[in-house]
């Protein structure tokens, strides 16, 4: 803004901000959103199993019957079950009724 007196700069930055700002928004839709959401993913998976061991654990220490731990811990599993199974293509879960049908 300090050279408001020349319109030849004031253009020139203009249009140095307009594409630094291009360039930041395409690479956070390529790069840095994509990073970002895998990473949470993750994090996502470490804290499930984290929890998995801690209801594990605490179901030992408690002394409850090993049957029931095993029926609670398998609920972690059945969920996870589900998230993949809603993220599956239609084509893909017909295909895997089709096979479990057979055999």
């Amino acid at each position: 803004m300090k050279n408001l007196a020349n319109i030849d700069e004031v253009g020139h930055g203009i249009a140095v901000a307009f594409v630094a700002t291009v360039y930041g928004v395409g690479s956070a839709n390529v790069f840095f959103l994509p990073a970002g959401a895998k990473i949470r993913a993750r994090m996502q998976r470490v804290i499930q199993n984290r929890e998995l061991m801690l209801e594990g654990v605490g179901g030992i220490v408690e002394g409850l019957n090993p049957k029931l731990i095993r029926s609670k811990l398998e609920a972690y599993g059945r969920a996870d079950h589900k998230e993949k199974a809603a993220k599956e293509p239609k084509a893909a879960k017909v295909h895997a009724r089709a096979a479990a049908a057979e055999g």
